[in-house]
């Protein structure tokens, strides 16, 4: 290659982005309407082209598919074995550079007051493909497309007539297939990929009429196999898609797949028995609890089973930072000695946040309606907890969509208790309450890369490591035992004592010198260390209990953790252009109770309202301790002075 050559190239790449996850893939909840919608869910169909693909949760109804291939109004059910209906009135009318629009009301997407789970796939090399073809009844015929690489499992259907949905995943190989509209166990014959592997570049059909008759017309759609060959996020090298199997061993403590992420949706089968698909994914919840996920089956009509059914139950999988924990015996998700596929993507976002306003916010209860939590935040809550703040006996509930449906209390060393209303299948926002209350407060983060993140694991009792998607180190962690009463635990590189350990729901100073918290281990980017259980046995490592942590971080003009010596008036300086909107301050050299202030109550240059964590008292509205100051913020004479830890947010 010549210099010139080379020097193009450079530039080339320079200018072209590696994709994102959330590039390429959405999961988009909404309420149907009737009439019109327009999804903006980020991905570019109308330049990129790509799958929507979509059920109704809370009524009966197939599954729908339109393909910008095929074109707008035309539907297929992948659980029927009906060919293609045009509905030219009714379905999805426009594939848009930001997502999509429907149209009519339908019950399979659109219907007044019916809930609508929606997943849109963008074509792109290594993730997915939509291939289109007619038929011409030869054997072995090669079919070009464009994943440019391994195909990892692939979905075929014949669009002019009623056939069933042949499926080949890489790991019962093209001498198998299952059928996507049925509970058969994969038959094991030349029909339909003629014991052929597809490659990087084409795809085997045989010459039969489910495939490929003379003058049929068919879809394909191409999901990839990243193995370590994956070029997205920030560094272009990472993966995010795996089709992969696992066997299952029949115990309620099942297999931990490892796949170098935490999945955000999952699709499981059992391919040695008659048995269901299981279509799981994050913003339907799949919590970390006993409930299991909310499922729905590809290959029925069925309304959502929801966490908590008999259905859910046995179907379980925890989440984990690199991938999940098969959490039931059933065999649908883990058979004894049987196979099990999945098709996984990964968690996003990849991309570092560039506002702060896209990762926090802070907002009184206008109520749940639509897609809108009671709550609303602009995107989609991974974190929040609440408080009636006029209040002195309401304690401050915090929850996850990790673990959706239960919460624990910052002001109390309570275990995990059920609370109905801790929902996040929400777009904006969350919680399900439907009244407004201009006294109830919430304050809200999504987990994103660099500044914020969420980890459930369970308890060993000997020293464990645990992984972690921060992205850097973690400069505070919040850990808190689930299944058990106990403190928080609270670590901050900060503290004055060697154990930096010191516990949210109390006004403790920081000179505690228990080193076993965190086993003497500093946090890294991608592991935090949690000691053996003695003496304070059930804080971070109790066996079997469960854990929730969450893991806060500084970045650069949208979050700061530090520390800072006041005495007088002290200035705070944060890195921020326009002030903090969210101060979390506490004294570690002696007791001092956990200060909130936030700018939706008010950080002004007077009296500023503030709550502390640690108790259930009312705010506090007649005090002047903090004033605003551009760059984060001040903290005024009439705090004493002494040593703090704070945590701002922009």
């Amino acid at each position: 290659m010549s210099n010139i050559a080379r020097v193009a190239g450079q530039a080339a790449n320079t200018l072209s982005k590696p994709l994102q996850v959330e590039d390429v893939f959405s999961t988009y909840l909404y309420e149907g309407n009737g009439s019109t919608q327009t999804i903006t869910n980020g991905i570019d169909l109308a330049g990129e082209g790509g799958l929507v693909w979509g059920k109704a949760r809370t009524t009966s109804s197939n599954h729908y598919l339109y393909d910008t291939e095929r074109g707008i109004y035309n539907l297929l059910a992948s659980s029927t074995t009906g060919g293609q209906a045009n509905l030219t009135d009714r379905g999805v009318s426009a594939f848009n550079s930001d997502g999509f629009d429907i149209k009519g009301a339908f019950n399979q997407f659109n219907n007044t007051g019916q809930d609508y789970a929606s997943w849109s796939f963008r074509k792109a090399p290594k993730f997915f493909d939509v291939v289109t073809y007619t038929g011409d009844g030869v054997a072995g015929r090669e079919i070009p497309h464009n994943l440019g690489c391994a195909v990892g499992a692939m979905f075929i259907k014949r669009t002019d007539d009623s056939k069933y949905w042949p499926v080949y995943h890489r790991s019962t190989t093209a001498t198998h297939f299952l059928r996507l509209n049925s509970t058969d166990a994969a038959q094991d014959s030349t029909i339909p990929f003629g014991d052929v592997e597809p490659t990087s570049t084409v795809f085997t059909v045989s010459g039969d009429e489910v495939v490929n008759t003379s003058g049929g017309t068919y879809v394909a759609y191409l999901f990839a196999h990243n193995n370590g060959d994956g070029e997205f996020g920030p560094d272009g090298d990472a993966d995010i898609i795996k089709c992969g199997s696992y066997t299952g061993n029949g115990s309620a403590t099942g297999p931990s797949v490892n796949l170098g992420f935490e999945p955000q949706w999952l699709l499981i089968r059992n391919v040695d028995r008659a048995d269901d698909w299981v279509l799981i994914d994050a913003m339907r919840g799949i919590p970390s609890s006993s409930g299991g996920p909310a499922v729905l089956r590809p290959e029925s009509s069925a309304v959502e089973y929801a966490s908590g059914s008999t259905f859910s139950q046995a179907s379980r999988v925890d989440l984990t930072a690199t991938g999940f924990d098969v959490k039931s015996n059933n065999s649908r998700v883990n058979g004894s000695s049987q196979n099990m596929i999945y098709i996984a993507i990964r968690r996003g976002p990849m991309a570092v946040p560039e506002s702060a306003t896209d990762v926090f916010d802070v907002a009184s209860r206008t109520g749940a309606s639509g897609n809108q939590g009671a709550y609303h935040s602009g995107f989609s809550v991974d974190m929040a907890f609440h408080k009636v703040i006029n209040n002195s006996s309401n304690p401050y509930e915090i929850g996850s969509r990790l673990t959706q449906g239960r919460s624990m209390n910052t002001n109390d060393f309570s275990a995990e208790v059920t609370q109905s209303d801790q929902q996040y299948d929400y777009m904006d926002g969350w919680n399900s309450e439907t009244s407004a209350s201009s006294t109830k407060y919430a304050w809200m983060w999504k987990r994103a890369p660099n500044f914020f993140d969420v980890v459930a694991y369970a308890g060993e009792g000997t020293k464990q490591t645990i992984s972690h998607n921060l992205g850097v180190a973690p400069e505070m962690m919040w850990i808190k035992v689930r299944s058990a009463t106990q403190h928080w635990s609270v670590y901050h590189p900060d503290l004055p004592g060697s154990g930096k350990f010191i516990s949210l729901n109390n006004n403790w100073d920081g000179n505690n010198t228990n080193s076993t918290f965190w086993d003497g281990e500093t946090p890294t980017s991608t592991t935090f260390s949690v000691g053996a259980t003695g003496v304070n046995n059930n804080y971070v490592n109790g066996s079997p209990n469960t854990y929730i942590a969450y893991l806060f971080a500084t970045l650069a003009g949208i979050s700061k953790v530090g520390s800072v010596t006041h005495s007088g008036t002290t200035n705070v300086d944060c890195g921020f252009s326009s002030g903090a909107r969210f101060v979390l301050l506490k004294r570690t050299d002696a007791t001092g109770d956990w200060y909130v202030w936030d700018s939706e109550r008010g950080i002004v240059s007077g009296n500023d309202p503030y709550l502390l964590l640690n108790t259930t008292a009312a705010e506090v509205t007649n005090t002047d301790l903090i004033d605003p100051l551009s760059s984060g913020f001040t903290i005024t004479s009439s705090l004493n002075a002494g040593d703090y830890i704070f945590y701002a947010i922009a």
